[in-house]
């Protein structure tokens, strides 16, 4: 029977479901009372094809009870629809918290400062510290109002004032540029023990090398430079492959400066051997630079060599010097260039005494037996002829060199005294590329005597260089400290007082170590002052402590008005907004009076912009407090 809800109201409800779900065609036998005839297997088909399967279900379960002429068809299972899930309940709006956003906000300043610093971008730097502070000290309740923004602002100005120490520690740049080990003392460590003997087929190699590639320079086939062939071009491939490849955008330079004395262009491959073309390489012997020519050569070949100029670090200049000394040099050993090199390295008198000794001037006897040339020379020749057979024809020999150009440069002239992290700064990068590009400078300023240093500043930038040089006042321009020299002063007492050695004293002031000095004559100190970092770096106090002096009597004289210039460093201090006296001399750990009497004030009253003149300790214990 029909299930009671296919029946309509009255109980009849077969008929129009059958003829809802039976298509024309289809005969359906009459039931007699109470049983409904068997659809026909064919009409049964059908109907599973084309009556819904929910609708068909039902109607074969109403019809259970019913008599089958054929054997039963198996109902398609039945898809119970599950309920769609209910929407998770909307979750609470954040409420905004105040104190986080002013502690993100100054904490997005204080790291923006502090990658200021380290391109040696000072007044950028400054600036985004003091951001960092104005925040949470212009809060509308304080800086320490809050637990947290208390917290926050204390690490804030511990780690500023921390910034400041040390660079007033490190002298503000004037330490002199480090240097890196030269390569020939590493090569030599090498090659202490005798090298392996090279493979049979390295002579085959380098032989067919050298009847293709035209060489200026005689390249021997002995066992001496296969041996550093093998070496090159084996366990130290990849320092090899550095060292030709960092050479590459000086190469044109070098030969150039080469057919300009006539010299054979073979020779430009030596510093691959000396320093791997690194204009920073200092050896154990003080030698210095692309070529390594030791001070005295390089003063003799006409470079500049004072406290804050090396030209031997300069590529061009160093390149030129080196050049006319190997002509002289190969003209002292009648043209012979193995000699010529061998008097390179061991200087052209050892040379000259083992020739005597010996009886003969032929690098390669000599080289023979130890006790004529020192070991470093008898192994630098072949040394260098083995650099320069690779050097010539790399990919003979499994290397790869890559196009490289040096960087495009325009010059600005300086006169006097400039500190580079301000150039560094107006240009637009840092200070270690102002330095890159300008080697020959030793410390982070130029010279203080020099009417006009060429000094190298990316391609661009020369123009707005030299519009801010024209416009920053003098003493934005450097951080130079100077010393009036009073009656009975020497140079050693001054040093004493200073805290600095004799030597760079003298030297800072273009002076002899035993030089006399005047009364009244100034000298720079070679250890520069800091400046402060950010302007803001006290901290402001509760409600309730302003009222009571943060600074007891007894401290008043705690850094006296006329300090000894041995024991502080003087700051110019640039007032901001909302600055005091009394917040300046907390920063200083100093007194209101005694910045009265070094800036001869005659009242309280501070401008933003003003400068003050602040002579801080450079004693850590009585530095800016933390």
């Amino acid at each position: 029977m029909i299930p009671a809800g296919l029946q309509n109201g009255n109980g009849a409800g077969s008929k129009e479901v059958l003829a809802t779900v039976v298509p024309a065609g289809v005969t359906v036998d009459r039931p007699r009372r109470g049983v409904v005839t068997s659809v026909s297997l064919m009409s049964r088909q059908l109907l599973a094809t084309l009556v819904p399967p929910v609708l068909m279900a039902v109607w074969v379960a109403g019809c259970g009870g019913t008599t089958v002429a054929r054997p039963p068809m198996t109902s398609p299972a039945v898809t119970r629809a599950v309920p769609a899930p209910l929407p998770p309940p909307p979750s609470p709006v954040p409420q905004d918290d105040p104190i986080q956003t002013l502690i993100a906000v100054s904490q997005a300043h204080f790291d923006k400062g502090q990658a200021e610093l380290e391109l040696g971008h000072l007044e950028r730097a400054r600036t985004e510290f003091d951001l960092a502070l104005d925040g949470p000290l212009e809060s509308p309740a304080g800086a320490r109002s809050n637990a947290r923004l208390r917290e926050h602002f204390d690490r804030m100005v511990d780690r500023i004032s921390a910034y400041e120490l040390r660079a007033l520690a490190e002298g503000d740049g004037f330490a002199e540029r480090p240097t890196v080990p030269a390569s020939l003392d590493e090569l030599l460590a090498l090659s202490t023990f005798d090298l392996p003997a090279p493979p049979p087929s390295l002579r085959d190699t380098v032989e067919s090398d050298l009847r293709s590639t035209a060489h200026d320079l005689p390249i021997p086939l002995n066992s001496q430079v296969l041996a550093y062939v093998d070496l090159f071009q084996g366990r130290l491939r990849d320092w090899f492959q550095t060292a030709l490849q960092r050479g590459v955008p000086h190469l044109p330079m070098i030969q150039g400066a080469l057919r300009a004395q006539g010299l054979p262009l073979d020779l430009a491959y030596i510093p691959i051997v000396e320093s791997a073309f690194r204009s920073d390489a200092l050896s154990r012997a003080k030698a210095k630079g692309f070529w390594q020519l030791m001070r005295g050569t390089a003063v003799e070949q006409g470079l500049t060599y004072d406290w804050y100029i090396d030209e031997r670090s300069s590529p061009e200049r160093s390149t030129v010097a080196a050049v006319k000394y190997l002509k002289v040099l190969n003209g002292m050993f009648g043209g012979d260039w193995y000699l010529t090199l061998a008097s390179y390295n061991g200087g052209p008198g050892t040379v000259q005494r083992a020739v005597r000794r010996k009886g003969v001037a032929d690098f390669w006897p000599l080289a023979k037996k130890g006790r004529y040339l020192p070991r470093e020379t008898r192994e630098y020749v072949p040394m260098v002829l083995a650099a320069i057979v690779i050097a010539r024809n790399p990919s003979q020999y499994g290397f790869t060199l890559g196009p490289s150009a040096p960087p495009a440069v325009e010059t600005v002239n300086v006169a006097g005294p400039v500190d580079l992290r301000r150039v560094a700064e107006w240009a637009g990068i840092s200070v270690d590329d102002v330095q890159r590009l300008n080697p020959e400078l030793r410390r982070w300023t130029t010279p203080v005597r020099s009417a006009s240093f060429p000094l190298k500043v990316p391609l661009g930038t020369a123009a707005l260089v030299e519009q801010r040089l024209a416009a920053a006042p003098p003493e934005d321009l450097t951080a130079l400290q100077w010393h009036t020299v009073r009656r009975g002063e020497t140079l050693q007492a001054i040093a004493n007082k200073l805290r600095v050695r004799r030597t760079d004293l003298a030297e800072a002031n273009y002076l002899s170590a035993k030089a006399r000095v005047q009364s009244g004559q100034k000298l720079v100190i070679p250890r520069a002052p800091s400046t402060l970092l950010a302007a803001r770096t006290d901290r402001s106090e509760p409600v309730v402590e302003r009222a009571r002096p943060v600074i007891p009597r007894s401290a008043t004289a705690s850094v006296s008005a006329t300090a000894d210039a041995g024991e502080s460093a003087k700051v110019t201090y640039k007032v901001k907004r909302g600055d005091t006296l009394s917040s300046i001399a907390r920063v200083f750990r100093t007194s209101v009076a005694a910045l009265r009497s070094w800036n001869r004030l005659k009242s309280d009253r501070l401008t933003p912009g003003d400068r003050l003149t602040v002579y801080t300790s450079r004693n850590p214990a009585r530095s800016p407090r933390p």
